[in-house]
C-alpha cells in the first residue's frame, strides 16, 4: 500500500511539474514509471516467491490483477502518459498462475470445510426436538440456507474481484461443492426421518426442511446455466428431499382415507354422495396443517393430494365389484360419478390445487359408462386416452366390467380401438400408470 500510494502520488508530481521542465526527447515520465514499476515488480515478486497466509496471497493477487492496472494505471491523471509506456504486470504469468491456484484451493476446502460445520449444527438443532421458527406462517430452518447460498455468493465475489477469470474459474468450483453438501444434506435428512418419528416436532422440522429447499431452488435456477449439469443434480436431490418429506406428511391422511374410499363398492355406490362428503371433510383436517409450507410446496403437496383422490376413485372403478345391465341403472351411476366428480374438483381447486389435468378423468369414465351407442362409446374411449395416454387395455377392460350388457365382441372392439389409440403415444401425466389392476 505505501509503495502504490508513492508511485501514483510521485507519477502524478512527474506529470503535473516535473515532465515539461525536460526536453520531449528525454521521456522523463517514461523513466519514472519504469524505475518505479520494476522496483514494485520485483517486491512483488520476492513477496510471491516467499511463503504466504491466505489473505496475503488475496491482497496480492488483487494487486497484480486488480488494484495496480485499474486504480493506479487508469488514473485520470496518469492514464493517458502510462499508455504510452507499455508497463506489464507485477508478477510473471507463471507466478501469478501460482498464485491463483494456492488461492482457489484454499478458497474451496475453506468454503466446504464451513459449509460441513454449518450442516452439523443444524442437525444438532434438530435433535434439540425444538419447534421451529416461523416466518409469514411458514415453518422455517432458513440458517442453512442462507449461510450456504452466502458463502458461495460471497467466495464468488472475492474471487471476481480479483479477475472475471478467477471468478469463473471458483465459481466452476463450488457449482461442484454445491450437489456434494446437498446429498449430504439429503442424507442427514433421511437419516432423521427414519429415527426420530417420536419427536414432538417431528412434523413441523419436516416442514421446516422442505421450506429450506426453496432458497437452493431459487439460488440455482438464477445462477446456474440450463446446460450445467450440476444444476440438473441439484435440482434432482432436492426434489427428493420434498417429496420424501411430502410422503411423511400426507402417510397419516392417505391411511385414514383407505377405509372411507372402501366403502363405494361395499356400499355400490349407493351411498357415494356421503361418502365422497367423509373423504372430503377427513381431508380438509390435514390441510390447514399444510399451510405452514411454502406457497409452492403447499400447491405441490395440494396437486398431490388431488391426484390420490382422483386415483382412489378410479380404482375403486376397477375393482369388477359392481356391474349393471339395464341403461337406467348405468345413468344413475354416472350421474353419482358426475356429482361426486364435481365436488372432487371444486373442494380440491378451493384449498389452491392446480393440477386442471385431472379434472376431467371421472367425468370422462362417467360418460362411458352413461352412453349406450357402441360408436360413441369409442369416440369418449378416444378421448380419453388421447387425455391420459398411460390408459391401457387393463385399465379399460376391468372399467368395462361395470356395462354388463356389452357383448364379447362389442368389449373386443372398444379394447382393440384403445390400443390402436395409444400403440404410439408416450405416456403424459401420469395418472393410470400407477394404478395395479387385479
Amino acid at each position: 500500500l505505501h509503495m502504490g500510494k508513492t508511485m501514483k502520488e510521485d507519477l502524478t508530481v512527474v506529470v503535473k511539474y516535473i515532465k515539461q521542465l525536460y526536453p520531449p526527447e528525454f521521456n522523463v515520465f517514461s523513466t519514472y514509471a519504469e524505475l518505479y514499476h520494476n522496483y514494485f515488480a520485483c517486491q512483488a515478486k520476492k513477496n510471491a516467491e516467499s511463503h504466504l497466509e491466505d489473505k496475503d496471497i488475496y491482497l496480492l493477487l488483487s494487486w497484480v490483477h486488480n488494484i495496480y492496472p485499474k486504480d493506479m494505471r487508469k488514473d485520470h491523471v496518469l492514464a493517458e502518459e502510462l499508455e504510452k509506456v507499455k508497463l506489464g504486470s507485477l508478477l510473471p504469468s507463471s507466478l501469478s498462475k501460482e498464485l491463483e491456484k494456492k488461492y482457489l484451493d484454499s478458497e474451496e476446502a475453506t468454503i466446504k470445510n464451513s459449509l460441513s460445520k454449518c450442516l452439523d449444527k443444524e442437525i444438532q438443532r434438530w435433535k434439540e426436538d425444538k419447534e421451529p421458527e416461523k416466518l409469514n406462517g411458514h415453518f422455517q430452518s432458513e440458517l442453512l440456507a442462507i449461510f450456504v447460498v452466502q458463502s458461495i455468493y460471497s467466495g464468488r465475489k472475492r474471487a471476481e474481484d480479483i479477475s472475471a477469470a478467477v471468478g469463473e474459474e471458483l465459481s466452476h468450483r463450488l457449482s461442484e461443492l454445491l450437489p456434494a453438501f446437498l446429498k449430504s444434506y439429503k442424507d442427514a435428512f433421511e437419516d432423521f426421518k427414519e429415527k426420530s418419528k417420536k419427536h414432538r416436532y417431528y412434523r413441523p422440522i419436516l416442514t421446516a426442511n422442505i421450506n429450506n429447499c426453496w432458497n437452493f431452488r431459487d439460488y440455482a435456477e438464477k445462477n446456474m446455466a440450463e446446460t450445467d449439469d450440476n444444476k440438473a443434480s441439484i435440482l434432482s436431490t432436492l426434489s427428493d428431499i420434498e417429496n420424501s418429506g411430502f410422503d411423511v406428511l400426507l402417510q397419516q391422511l392417505f391411511a385414514q382415507l383407505k377405509p372411507i374410499y372402501k366403502k363405494f363398492t361395499e356400499n355400490k355406490w349407493d351411498s357415494s354422495n356421503e361418502i365422497m362428503n367423509e373423504i372430503i371433510k377427513t381431508t380438509s383436517k390435514h390441510i390447514s396443517d399444510f399451510r405452514t409450507l411454502k406457497d409452492p410446496f403447499y400447491h405441490a403437496i395440494i396437486e398431490k393430494i388431488h391426484a390420490r383422490l382422483v386415483k382412489e376413485y378410479i380404482m375403486r372403478l376397477l375393482k369388477r365389484k359392481v356391474s349393471l345391465k339395464t341403461p337406467a341403472q348405468q345413468q344413475n351411476l354416472a350421474q353419482l360419478i358426475s356429482k361426486n366428480a364435481a365436488d372432487l374438483e371444486a373442494f380440491c381447486t378451493s384449498n389452491g390445487s392446480q393440477a386442471t389435468w385431472l379434472n376431467s378423468a371421472l367425468p370422462k369414465l362417467a360418460e362411458i359408462i352413461r352412453l349406450q351407442d357402441l360408436g360413441a362409446i369409442k369416440i369418449e374411449v378416444a378421448t380419453l386416452a388421447t387425455t391420459y395416454p398411460d390408459i391401457r387395455k387393463r385399465h379399460l377392460e376391468a372399467f368395462l366390467y361395470i356395462k354388463a350388457n356389452l357383448s364379447r365382441s362389442e368389449l373386443k372392439s372398444i379394447l382393440g380401438y384403445l390400443a390402436d389409440s395409444t400403440a404410439s403415444t408416450p405416456p403424459g401425466a401420469p395418472l393410470f400408470s400407477n394404478i395395479n389392476v387385479s
